[in-house]
Formats: C-alpha cells, structure tokens, sequence
C-alpha cells in the first residue's frame, strides 16, 4: 500500500514504519449503502478513511429506531473505539458515498502506537475531542427543542457534505437519515421541513433540501 495524503495512520507514523504499514495494510472499497462493520460484531481492525464519508449509527429504544452518532470522512479514524476490552464495536457504520478506506488488523494496531508515539498521542486527542463532542451533542439532544436539533443537524451537514450553486444541500441522503441525526422521527422532520420552506427557509424536492441562506437557521439554535 503507497502513502495516501489523507491516511491519518501515515500522517502520523514515523518514516521508517512506513514499510511495515504497507507490509501490513490493506486497502478496502465500499459502495454506498454497505456496511463497514454492525454494532455488536468482534472487533476485526480499524480503518483510516482515504476517500468518502461513512454514517456511524446505534440502535436505541425498545423498537430499535437507529440514532446517527456522527458522519466520518477522508482523513479520519473508523472503528477504533472496538480497541476496548469488550473487543466488540460498539456502534455500526455504513457508507453514504463510495469509501476507500486503510485497513489494519488490532494487533498490528497496538504494535504500530507502541512503537510511534505521535500516533498514539494523537489517538489520545483523538478520543478526548470525540468524548467532548459527544457530551456536547447529548446536551442539545436534552436542551433544544426539535426546531433546534434539525436546524442544527443540517447546518452540520452543511458543513460536512456543502452545497451546490443552487444551494442544494449536498451528499444526497435521506430525509430518514437526517430525522436519525437529529434524533426525532420522519414525520416531524416532515412537518418542520414544510413549515420552514412556507417561511421560505428552505425548499424541498424528493430528497433535496435547498438551503439559500444558512443564518435563517441559527435563531432556531440561539
């Protein structure tokens, strides 16, 4: 496996571990639509992500509805959190666009952040950030009202994925995927979107949601 720019694992390695990455590696494609790994699966490996974005997702409640966790793009870590002793994944992910992603084992994981300290550093802040985003977002999930979690999530989403000339937000995902991101059901994701587009907020078109002017949405986060 050759240096790719967006490898957060080479990014970080030491130079001369940069052969027994590519000795150990291997390089994994997925469509969108398939799932990488399922809540509950033993922990085979982690992935560093090259190319595409990738939801990770929980089931939660006693109907098992799904709740978006975050989305994970190029440049950043897949599965790591399976590193526990547990040695299962704790949430499933699935890819929303076409992935490529570098793949390696769980022993040759812990031998590659014994032996390259920023790498494991850097899994340190890693894990720190991913904590402090996942208390912050437990808190909007309490604090705001469902206006604010849905205005939120798709500014987060706008960010993330951006939109096109036309203002059309883009990564082509559904509206059942938005509603699980900002932790409410379809059909009140439906009536809020129908509210804000009589308001002139936004415009929908089967799955699209157009966007013309993002600062209508933060009064609904303040």
């Amino acid at each position: 496996m050759e240096h790719h720019p967006n490898c957060f694992l080479c990014e970080h390695s030491l130079p001369e571990w940069k052969d027994a990455i590519r000795s150990h590696a291997r390089i994994r494609s997925f469509k969108r639509g398939a799932a990488i790994f399922k809540e509950g699966d033993a922990f085979e490996g982690c992935y560093f992500i090259h190319n595409g974005k990738v939801k990770v997702h929980k089931q939660w409640g006693d109907e098992g509805k799904e709740m978006i966790m975050k989305f994970v793009a190029a440049g950043e870590v897949l599965g790591h959190r399976g590193m526990s002793s547990a040695a299962i994944y704790p949430v499933s992910a699935t890819a929303v666009e076409e992935v490529t992603a570098c793949f390696i084992s769980p022993e040759f994981f812990r031998t590659t952040l014994l032996v390259n300290h920023e790498l494991a550093y850097k899994m340190v802040q890693l894990y720190a950030d991913e904590l402090q985003k996942a208390e912050q977002h437990m808190r909007n999930i309490v604090h705001r009202n469902v206006k604010g979690r849905i205005a939120d999530s798709l500014l987060t989403l706008e960010r993330l994925f951006g939109k096109d000339e036309k203002g059309c937000l883009l990564g082509n995902l559904s509206k059942q995927d938005i509603a699980s991101f900002a932790c409410t059901t379809y059909e009140t994701l439906f009536k809020v979107l129908n509210e804000w587009a009589e308001a002139g907020i936004v415009t929908t078109a089967g799955r699209q949601i157009y966007i013309p002017d993002s600062r209508q949405l933060l009064p609904f986060i303040d």
